[in-house]
């Protein structure tokens, strides 16, 4: 039984998280993706910790093989003429290129998008950037260099996040990085598929920007219905929505509609606030936190979160605990799902890291191979895919053109 993406041929220029994840997506899907590394250095997250650590003493970059298993490394100089050889024999051998560079880094090297599909007219060349990239769309900041929290800030998603008199917050590590390889990955999907209706490849723009103002569509519907801007901590017409403390950790509680309200209020025995002023609607239950804060606590108080977890979701009142890493990696329904990928490093041993998403219930299981060695599969590439002679690549190594690691 094959992948969705068996057949398909990715070359990787990217680094760091956004593209490498958009890859790995990829990849789990059983695209060929071949990534082209900088010989000697490679992608700047192997050297970035955490690190694994194997029995010989061996060290790999944590968010570099979580990010880059079932890959390919290719260890390439793409500033001498034969290396750039090398890569338009690729792109002609290929389906899709992606890279997540400086913008104006692949003009500067000759490698515009223009040029590649002159090369290979069914090329999809995807780009993810801070502020977009297409002709007709570049904007006042497409030459700006960008980092995920740039995003985030300039997206409006910073400003909601935390309490009103703390300053704005980040997410999580990586969050538009890691979401803009996914709005990428889905944009390569769509190419794909015009692809096969239309014979031609196509330029895919992802901005990180972009990608993040399109999640936070909720402050832009807001702003433009009623001119309010969302506020840090709390919600001007919905209550309770945060997380409460039970005896052991937090408990997630959200109650969007009266009808919940209702159910929760006759989990605890109150009643009185079904019809009480104060709690009636959102709105009222909102300007009321004050008061009922110390109510929904008092009940959860001396009740664990399973316990309290196992009450209200019996009632029809959707909560769930508040997990720590661990609390996810014993998680029966986490387990059941397979989301934690086993993988088996031969420098580093067992590893997990998280299953990428959705499932399909026509494809087999991902792989999980180790990511690659620094070079480990340059001469596979260039002997097999591009038909370079053995004789070549070793002088193609001695020019410091490649580099091949066992």
């Amino acid at each position: 039984m094959l992948r969705p993406l068996t057949g398909i041929r990715v070359v990787s220029l990217g680094q760091y998280m956004s593209a490498p994840y958009c890859t790995l997506l990829l990849a789990d899907a059983g695209a060929e993706v071949i990534k082209i590394e900088r010989p000697g250095w490679g992608d700047p997250r192997r050297s970035i910790p955490p690190f694994a650590e194997g029995e010989n003493g061996a060290k790999k970059a944590g968010g570099f093989i979580a990010y880059n298993r079932n890959k390919k490394s290719l260890a390439l100089n793409m500033r001498s003429e034969a290396g750039k050889e090398i890569f338009r024999k690729l792109v002609d051998a290929s389906d899709v290129v992606v890279e997540n560079l400086r913008p104006g880094a692949m003009a500067k090297m000759g490698f515009d998008y223009d040029v590649l599909k002159g090369l290979n007219p069914r090329l999809i060349y995807a780009t993810i950037s801070g502020f977009g990239r297409l002709p007709g769309y570049e904007g006042p900041y497409g030459n700006r260099p960008a980092f995920d929290i740039v995003a985030e800030a300039m997206s409006g998603i910073m400003n909601l996040v935390g309490f009103a008199d703390k300053p704005p917050s980040w997410t999580i590590y990586g969050l538009a990085d890691v979401y803009s390889g996914l709005c990428t990955a889905y944009g390569i999907m769509l190419a794909l598929f015009m692809r096969e209706r239309t014979g031609e490849g196509q330029f895919v723009d992802s901005a990180m920007l972009d990608n993040m103002l399109a999640l936070n569509e909720r402050m832009v519907m807001l702003y433009s219905l009623t001119g309010e801007e969302p506020q840090r901590g709390r919600l001007r017409h919905l209550y309770p929505r945060a997380a409460f403390k039970c005896s052991d950790g937090y408990l997630a509680l959200n109650v969007p509609n009266d009808l919940i309200w209702q159910r929760l209020c006759q989990v605890m025995g109150r009643e009185d606030l079904i019809d009480d002023p104060r709690s009636a609607d959102g709105s009222a239950r909102a300007a009321n936190a004050a008061y009922l804060d110390p109510v929904i606590e008092g009940w959860l108080v001396n009740r664990t979160r399973a316990e309290a977890e196992e009450t209200l979701n019996a009632h029809g009142v959707p909560v769930g605990p508040v997990y720590t890493a661990e609390d996810v990696f014993t998680d029966p329904q986490v387990k059941a799902r397979k989301m934690l990928v086993t993988v088996d490093d031969p420098d580093v041993g067992k590893y997990q890291f998280a299953r990428t998403t959705p499932m399909l219930s026509s494809a087999p299981e991902i792989e999980a191979n180790p990511a690659p060695r620094l070079g480990q599969h340059t001469r596979q590439i260039l002997n097999e895919l591009l038909g370079y002679e053995l004789g070549q690549i070793e002088q193609l190594e001695q020019d410091k053109v490649v580099e091949s690691t066992a």
